[in-house]
């Protein structure tokens, strides 16, 4: 789930080295999960990856529910739209809590204007520019430099020289680079 930033791409990663459920029977009892527990399991994972509480990806989901179009997909959009998010996958941050907290805040400025709600969507055109007093900072920047050595997201524009970043355009499926199954998520709440 890598919120723990740069841990989860070594190998001191929690998931890679314990890969059984926490406790004494975590390791013994393993049973098959149900189809709601799989679905439940697969939305729980999604809030957590994106750090939201319930009653803030629910509504996420009707927003995406009422929009036309496949709604798994609109929803995964309406979460990578995030501020939060958009400031985490320009490498400001090393976590999406780590950019939640910075945006939290008043580190980043949408437009030259300051925005402190991590929830604000933006739309395609609009510039996110980190602070001047941020732009020396020890973990901005080996998060940046974390960024570019794994890559950025084709649908984000970033100019190095002004710490600002342009989202070009709204993410296709084949963008988001996050392994979660939009459609157990979806027959979930369509019950």
């Amino acid at each position: 789930m890598f919120l723990k930033g740069e841990r989860c791409y070594t190998a001191k990663c929690a998931i890679e080295r314990r890969n059984y459920a926490p406790g004494q029977h975590g390791q013994t009892g393993t049973r098959k999960l149900s189809t709601y527990g799989m679905q439940l399991r697969e939305k729980q994972r999604a809030k957590r990856i994106y750090g939201l509480l319930e009653r803030q990806f629910r509504r996420y989901f009707e927003k995406a529910d009422r929009w036309r179009g496949v709604t798994g997909t609109i929803l995964l959009q309406l979460l990578e739209r995030r501020l939060d998010n958009i400031v985490f996958r320009l490498g400001f941050a090393s976590s999406r809590h780590s950019a939640r907290q910075m945006v939290r805040h008043g580190h980043i400025r949408v437009n030259g204007k300051k925005v402190d709600i991590p929830s604000y969507l933006l739309s395609v055109g609009e510039e996110v520019q980190l602070v001047e007093k941020m732009r020396q900072s020890k973990q901005v920047l080996a998060s940046l430099e974390r960024t570019e050595k794994n890559g950025r997201v084709p649908w984000l524009e970033y100019n190095s020289q002004d710490f600002k970043g342009k989202m070009l355009a709204i993410p296709t499926r084949e963008d988001i680079p996050t392994d979660i199954q939009e459609q157990v998520i979806i027959e979930l709440y369509s019950k």
